[in-house]
């Protein structure tokens, strides 16, 4: 295929997932695996091979819809009401069958899967698929069924069931011969097709010989071939059957609705509602930021991380007032409301110029900064930018420059250096399925899933906290995959040298289980500084500034910024 690609058989199956993840991003840890081995088997691949399908399966990925809370996302047998549908083990029979499956199949429940009118072929591989999605080896699979005697193929799609008891159940829907409603223009708007180009894809995926589709067109077949080596070309597809399996897919997003609006009122538990305020800064851009705890309190700067964290649990939001403590949460650009900087930005400068427009529009002259993970460089850049601004930093949970890092980060920094719309893509895919299926395994994934973290996570305030804050990046309408992409891009170039010399005090708090920033690393690191020192907490991971939040309020009350006054 491609020059610059390891292998032939590699590259086909890279795009082959990429279209795979662009309609189920379940499938993101196979790509992910497969394009590790990509990196591995190098010397490089050629970007500009991937760029224009990395685009297409972007634009894809923009149209799947958030599910409900609490939905999977699989349909009930009695909610298929327009298509015929059936449940099976995949091993001998039939469990259960709507009516539209006993008009259109002639089956009924109870009855053995070789009643089905297909090709005994098309049942064995239907009932090997069955097996396979309901034991979740599969996540969900798509047949092309020869009906007994001729006929259209009739196209199933396989979705596995939750059951509680019983055998693992596997819900089978036909999708023939229905076209959905206005699919002819998703087709033209996603895929740059001419009304007639869609005609012919249709002709396709309704398994209708070119021969017939010329006929019925009332042209002659080289057109229609001619026209068909048009459709490959624009949809970048290489034979008939990789074209339908790509419209197959986007069948199953049209009808679908639209994410619904962010918010941040409170959804659950102690946690209080913050009103979002905004600020026009003087390029125009609007930046949004959130407060808590005393308004008349000593000065807190709060810098979310790449996974906007931007609550905190509600006994230490209850604790800043008391404490005297005013937290100022600037939601930084691309999170939230907050609008994105020019694409020639440099992140960290970009980052720090904001910080102090919203301290100089506040009022603030001196304050202490607390970081999340990579958001240290951040603060430091705002103490370069201002020296007399910024007191102290406190640095919880530290992404520190050039440490090995965990699997998923490791991956992120190769793909940064080789591919910057395959880094898009992964993180693009990621977003979308943690709005999808829930963001708790996405942000301990993100946070590395030591073991420490998870048992935080059984707090119920500080879980509210992460799930209900993260909304500014994982919430609604709001998907900041490019912005949390451009800051892993931001973070992967070497700024020890910024901090080496920062002149500001910088206090490294980390968890001894940090799979990220171990201990010992750390160590080294801040050995060469001059204004750090580390404290590291016993049995904590990457959420330690969430679930230490008494720990670090204290630390923050024995800053400089405090001791003024």
């Amino acid at each position: 295929m491609a020059p610059g690609f390891p292998e032939t058989g590699m590259a086909e199956g890279l795009l082959h997932l990429i279209y795979e993840v662009a309609l189920n991003p379940e499938h993101l840890p196979a790509l992910a695996d497969l394009w590790e081995r990509c990196l591995d088997a190098g010397p490089a691949l050629d970007p500009a091979d991937l760029a224009g399908h990395l685009a297409r399966a972007r634009r894809f990925l923009d149209q799947l819809p958030p599910l409900a809370p609490g939905d999977d996302g699989r349909l009930p047998l009695d909610a298929v009401s327009r298509a015929a549908a059936f449940l099976s083990d995949g091993i001998a029979r039939i469990f259960d069958c709507n009516g539209a499956a006993t008009a259109a199949f002639g089956i009924s429940a109870d009855v053995p899967l070789a009643a089905l009118p297909f090709d005994p072929v098309d049942v064995v591989t239907l009932s090997e698929t069955i097996r396979r999605v309901a034991r979740r080896s599969e996540s969900a699979g798509t047949l092309r069924l020869r009906p007994q005697g001729g006929g259209t193929p009739i196209v199933l799609r396989i979705s596995p069931v939750d059951r509680r008891e019983g055998r693992p159940m596997a819900l089978v829907v036909s999708a023939a011969p229905v076209w959905p409603d206005g699919f002819d223009v998703l087709l033209q708007d996603t895929l740059a097709l001419t009304r007639a180009e869609v005609e012919i894809v249709r002709g396709l995926v309704l398994g209708l010989p070119v021969r017939e589709i010329a006929a019925a067109r009332g042209r002659s077949v080289d057109t229609v071939r001619t026209q068909m080596r048009s459709i490959l070309s624009k949809t970048e597809t290489h034979s008939q059957s990789g074209l339908v399996r790509m419209v197959l897919g986007l069948m199953d997003l049209a009808g679908t609705a639209h994410p619904g609006e962010l918010s941040l009122a409170r959804r659950r538990g102690q946690l209080e509602d913050l009103p979002t305020r905004s600020l026009i800064l003087p390029d125009g851009r609007r930046l949004e930021w959130l407060e808590w705890g005393d308004p008349a309190g000593t000065p807190l700067v709060y810098m979310h991380g790449d996974f906007g964290l931007v609550r905190w649990p509600a006994p230490a939001e209850r604790a800043a007032r008391a404490s005297g403590l005013r937290a100022i949460a600037p939601i930084r650009a691309g999170y939230g409301g907050s609008d994105p900087h020019a694409p020639d930005a440099d992140l960290t400068r970009a980052v720090a110029l904001d910080v102090a427009a919203l301290l100089d529009h506040l009022g603030v002259s001196r304050t202490a900064v607390l970081t999340i993970g990579g958001d240290l460089r951040f603060a430091v850049g705002l103490s370069r930018i201002r020296p007399r601004l910024v007191s102290d930093i406190i640095a919880g949970a530290p992404e520190l420059p050039r440490l090995p890092v965990e699997r998923w980060r490791r991956l992120l920094d190769r793909t940064v250096r080789q591919s910057m719309p395959m880094l898009s893509f992964i993180i693009h895919a990621a977003f979308v399925q943690a709005r999808r299926s829930g963001k708790e395994d996405f942000l301990l994934i993100g946070a590395g899933g030591c073991a420490a973290d998870r048992a935080a996570l059984r707090d119920p305030d500080l879980r509210d906290a992460m799930l209900h804050g993260s909304a500014v990046c994982l919430g609604g309408s709001v998907l900041a995959h490019d912005a949390f992409a451009r800051a892993r891009l931001d973070a992967s170039r070497d700024w020890k040298p910024d901090l080496a010399a920062c002149q500001v005090p910088i206090l490294l708090i980390h968890g001894a289980e940090d799979p990220i920033a171990p201990p010992v690393l750390v160590a080294e690191v801040a050995a060469s500084l001059a204004s750090a020192r580390v404290e590291t907490i016993p049995a904590c991971g990457r959420l330690l500034p969430v679930a230490q939040w008494d720990l670090l309020i204290d630390r923050i009350k024995s800053a400089s910024t405090f001791n003024l006054g």
